[in-house]
Parts: structure tokens; sequence; C-alpha cells
């Protein structure tokens, strides 16, 4: 589990250790992977505290779970930083945080798991990304950039993993009620936690690997893609700030 100590993929840590599932959790806070190791039904075979944006030292990681639970079944990549939309459009060192944080750490960690999950010709990888990477909105295009950026990515790497046994999940998430939305004004397109965990382990039991999270977004963002810009940006709910 990389990014465990997230809301959500702590609550996944949690229903995974129940069913009896042996776990390698990986998060940037050793205070609060300790914490979520503890919380466990089963203690993780594995820990490591790791600074994903470190990119030079993602394939040490993830060779080192792979030896410590001989071999991945599953593997959820879950870290993820919103930044501030509007310093990320006035200072490009900020941009470049939320860039290597949500796609290009990301990629550091895929191009390791694949080549040895296609080795074991078995097992699934499932990425946390979101609904903001469909199209740029004023409010977050620094941050849906970098997630238009990973889909794509992902896409191309089912298409080349597809027949080895390995597969490729991109779960697309509209907003979580999490500490990382906590001063996001809230209103009926927040989703909870338990909600989403739900989700996303059903649709690890499919063939659906491109899902939207809950499903109603498939609709809603099938709807905001396809709007001509010159529509797009009168509607304020869409293309405000």
């Amino acid at each position: 589990m990389i990014g465990a100590t997230s809301a959500i993929a702590a609550e996944m840590c949690r229903r995974l250790s129940l069913q009896g599932d042996s776990l390698f959790l990986m998060a940037r806070d050793a205070d609060k992977l300790a914490a979520l190791n503890v919380s466990l039904a089963t203690k993780a075979l594995g820990v490591r505290q790791a600074d994903f944006n470190d990119t030079v030292s993602a394939a040490a990681h993830i060779k080192e779970a792979c030896q410590i639970l001989g071999g991945i079944d599953l593997v959820l990549v879950a870290h993820g930083y919103i930044g501030d939309q509007l310093r990320s459009e006035e200072d490009f060192a900020h941009a470049e945080e939320v860039f290597q944080t949500n796609f290009l750490s990301v990629v550091a960690q895929l191009i390791p798991l694949s080549q040895i999950m296609k080795k074991q010709r078995f097992g699934k990888i499932a990425v946390m990304t979101s609904v903001a990477g469909d199209r740029g909105r004023p409010r977050n295009y620094t941050y849906g950039t970098a997630k238009g950026a990973l889909n794509t990515y992902l896409q191309g790497l089912r298409s080349r993993l597809w027949g080895s046994g390995v597969e490729v999940y991109s779960f697309k998430l509209g907003p979580v009620v999490t500490p990382m939305t906590v001063d996001h004004e809230k209103n009926f397109s927040f989703s909870t936690i338990d909600t989403v965990v739900s989700v996303m382990l059903k649709g690890l039991q499919g063939k659906h690997y491109t899902r939207y999270v809950p499903g109603y977004w498939l609709w809603v963002m099938w709807v905001v893609r396809w709007l001509p810009e010159t529509i797009f940006q009168r509607i304020k709910f869409l293309s405000g700030r």
C-alpha cells in the first residue's frame, strides 16, 4: 500500500487486514504509519517511511516490499497532493511540486512495479487518480493536469501489460470528505470514505479497468468533457473559482 496513511488507503488497509491479507505499508509520515500499523487486525509484514518525491529511491522501496511479501498480488497507489491553485499560477516551484507528487513520483513507482509483476505474470496495480484530470477547470487545473497525465500513462501501461496476467486499474475519484479536503467547501458532490473504499474493492473484482468513484461521476464527467468551451465558460458552477 503506497500512501497507506491517507484516509482512504488506511480504511482499505483495515478491510484487507480483517480478511487476512498480508500487507506492506509505505507512507511519508513515520508516526502516522506506526499508528496505522498498530490499528490493524494483523500487523503488516513490513513498513517503510518514504519521501515519494525522492524518485531515485522508489525502485529500492518496491523491491524491498516484493522481497518481504514474497510477491505482490495487489498494490494500491494512493498518495497525492492537491496544492494551492492560486499559488501554482505564480510560483513555478509550487506547480512543479504538484506535478512531481501527483504524476512523476507515481511513474517512478509504476516502472519497477510493472517490471516485477510482469515477471510474476499475475497481480493487480490500482491507482487512485481524480475526475479533475478529465478537464481543466480554473479552480484546480494544475492538480488536474498532473492527474490527466497520470490517467494517460495508466492507459498506456494497461495496454502494454494486456495479456501478461497483470491488470491495471484507474480509479477516478470525485471529491471525498477526508483531511485533504478539510478546507474545501462541502456540497452534494462529496462522497464518504466508506463509500469510496467499498466501490474500489468491488471494482477490483471485475474487469472494468477505468472506474469513476462513485459511479455517477461517469455521467457527470461525460457532460463536463464534451461541453464546448464557449458554453463551459459561462457555467460558473463548472468554470468558476
